[in-house]
């Protein structure tokens, strides 16, 4: 039997936070050890913005450098953490209201990888991203949050970034 995963809202802030040792890389390097481990990620980063909802679902995510003008040492970052195309089906089936489309291009943007390289630094586990649909208001939001509820008890750690 899977324990029940945690909830988790990290804010993510500056993407500096991934190479500096400061509070908040301390405390998610923190989090991380006090976490059970997961079988995979689904995370929902504010830097994926979409009309209609979608889910990577690619074997493995690019790590994507959505930001400017920082050191040559952040670009060089990778997380490569593997995706899961079926993990990305029961994310789609578990909507029952909207469709989900599945993203075979985004990748996985610094609001994930430059929390989760704290959290699981061995980037072991299977990591997915979820967009917000910028044409859906925050109860709709919040709806899909409780469609996808059940994950939660399949080992799939849920986080907000």
């Amino acid at each position: 039997m899977t324990k029940r995963m945690p909830v988790l809202f990290m804010g993510h802030g500056s993407p500096m936070n991934a190479i500096k040792n400061n509070e908040f890389s301390r405390s998610w390097i923190a989090v991380g050890k006090d976490l059970p481990p997961p079988k995979a990620i689904l995370c929902i980063s504010a830097h994926w913005e979409t009309k209609g909802t979608q889910v990577t679902a690619m074997q493995t995510p690019r790590t994507i450098y959505d930001f400017y003008g920082f050191p040559p040492e952040l670009y060089a970052l990778k997380y490569p953490a593997p995706g899961s195309p079926e993990l990305a089906s029961r994310v789609r089936n578990l909507v029952e209201a909207d469709e989900i489309a599945p993203d075979l291009t985004w990748g996985l943007d610094h609001g994930t990888w430059s929390v989760l390289m704290r959290l699981f630094p061995k980037a072991d586990v299977p990591v997915l991203q979820l967009s917000l649909d910028v044409t859906k208001n925050a109860q709709a939001h919040y709806d899909l949050g409780r469609q996808l509820r059940p994950l939660r008890d399949e080992g799939v750690l849920i986080v907000g970034s």
